[in-house]
């Protein structure tokens, strides 16, 4: 009987965090590939733009006007999604029709004053100055009595739903916790009662011992793409220490958070030879007063490209409507970042 290789035949993979399954179909990536894969046209931005809403000193859509700030900037967000004054209110008819209101806060962090950067484009001296913005608005926001978790964010690239290539993130805070990190929460809890550990603790462990699937490492973040990734090159930062929360870093580790992050996005950067699209955010434990050993911290990156600058993966129908799948591996995608420099490739 043939025997079962990773490399070769169709399996699926368990993600412990969110106790979802993935199909993974290596023996995919054989089949003749016709589509495009020139690289675009890269238009150099300026460093100010006058008609970006981001740029300091700008107006911005709300009609407000942007501080000359020089370094990064915080502001509510002038169309929040999620509102502080939303009345108390639901809405139930039997089992099948439920609503409740939901209260919230969502602010816009800006990362540098220049238009035409991106976080593997700044130093990290200035991308340790967002990890601080990060920490005093987790703190702050979070310290709000209706504040039950905030999310911290940043969206990459149009094609990621990001609205202006000024370098930005988000964060949107509720007094909810969202259904992604509840997943997390509650498969991280389980795990805790069950070991006394941190599940990422061991999973990092177990990863640092192989190494097929760690990107970059210092000496208190890892970069890797996890066993279970979904998008072509997702990858994950996590904590060597185990730590619930972003206000917990000492100052050596919000250094080094901003060391590989700039390592991990000028890999993405280098791929393709094109700025990399995606989605991140950091997944810690929630605002609600509780201390939640089990959680551990983490960034979580999910680039849509798939063999080109222009190629991108869609989750669609088999996808949309079982559950998601990849041809690629993760060891595969893991080797193939590994081997680019960590120069970014405009430099």
């Amino acid at each position: 009987m043939e025997k079962f290789e990773f490399t070769e035949h169709a399996h699926r993979r368990f993600n412990p965090l969110t106790g979802e399954w993935i199909l993974v179909s290596p023996h995919r990536t054989k089949r003749p590939w016709q589509g495009k894969v020139e690289k675009i046209i890269i238009k150099k931005r300026p460093e100010y733009d006058p008609n970006c809403y981001l740029c300091p000193g700008n107006e911005r859509a709300g009609g407000l006007i942007n501080p000359d700030y020089k370094d990064v900037f915080a502001f509510q967000n002038d169309f929040s999604a999620l509102v502080p004054d939303v009345p108390a209110g639901n809405f139930k008819n039997g089992e099948l029709f439920l609503a409740e209101s939901e209260k919230g806060f969502c602010k816009v962090i800006c990362f540098s004053p220049r238009h035409d950067l991106t976080i593997p484009q700044m130093e990290v001296s200035a991308i340790r100055k967002v990890v601080d913005l990060w920490c005093r608005e987790y703190e702050e926001i979070g310290s709000l009595e209706y504040i039950n978790y905030v999310q911290i964010f940043e969206n990459k690239g149009d094609i990621m739903g990001c609205s202006n290539p000024h370098p930005h993130g988000q964060i949107w805070a509720q007094s909810t916790v969202p259904v992604e990190p509840s997943k997390e929460q509650e498969n991280q809890k389980k795990y805790f009662e069950n070991h006394k550990r941190s599940m990422l603790s061991d999973y990092l462990g177990e990863e640092l011992k192989s190494g097929e699937r760690v990107l970059v490492q210092n000496e208190h973040f890892v970069a890797l793409v996890p066993f279970w990734a979904v998008w072509p090159y997702e990858a994950m930062i996590v904590s060597k220490r185990h730590i619930q929360r972003i206000t917990q870093f000492t100052e050596d580790e919000k250094s080094a958070l901003a060391d590989i992050y700039k390592k991990l996005t000028i890999m993405f950067d280098n791929l393709f030879e094109v700025s990399f699209a995606y989605s991140a955010g950091i997944h810690q434990a929630p605002t609600d007063g509780e201390e939640h050993p089990e959680w551990h911290f983490h960034m979580h990156f999910y680039p849509p490209l798939l063999r080109s600058a222009t190629v991108r993966k869609f989750m669609v129908g088999y996808e949309m409507l079982a559950n998601p799948q990849r041809d690629i591996t993760p060891e595969q995608s893991a080797e193939k970042l590994r081997s680019l420099p960590l120069k970014h490739y405009l430099n």
